[in-house]
């Protein structure tokens, strides 16, 4: 079965940047779809970006389109595939719980739904300070 692993949260200030890592160990059929999603205390999950391993193609929320950058490494020679989520030009609404997850179709209902999300990562807590 397969595990999300994140890394890279911390403290920023605003204007800075961020670079979150989700590695997926024993990535398989069901994890077509990556996801970011974060949810900040008091507020419900929301979705960041997402994109389809096999396309590459992506999708933004408005409110990080532009400054958020979402991609893929598909590690041929490994077991592990690692999604990323560049955050730039920081702002202190940023500040969340981000969540990696997988699912195991990219299409325009799935991919900002979280109910279409089968593995989820621990979260990685990102603070932008002003």
């Amino acid at each position: 079965q397969g595990q999300l692993v994140e890394s890279g949260g911390g403290l920023a200030q605003v204007g800075g940047s961020l670079r979150l890592s989700c590695a997926a160990s024993r990535p398989s059929s069901s994890m077509m779809s990556m996801g970011w999603f974060r949810q900040a205390p008091g507020q419900e999950r929301e979705f960041v970006a997402a994109i389809s391993w096999n396309q590459g193609t992506t999708n933004y929320a408005d409110s990080v389109k532009g400054r958020f950058t979402i991609s893929r490494d598909n590690a041929r020679d490994n077991a592990k595939n690692t999604v990323y989520l560049q955050m730039n030009s920081l702002k202190p609404e940023d500040t969340a719980v981000y969540y990696c997850a997988a699912g195991p179709r990219y299409s325009d209902y799935t991919r900002t739904r979280p109910g279409s999300y089968d593995y989820w990562g621990q979260g990685t807590q990102v603070t932008v300070s002003s």
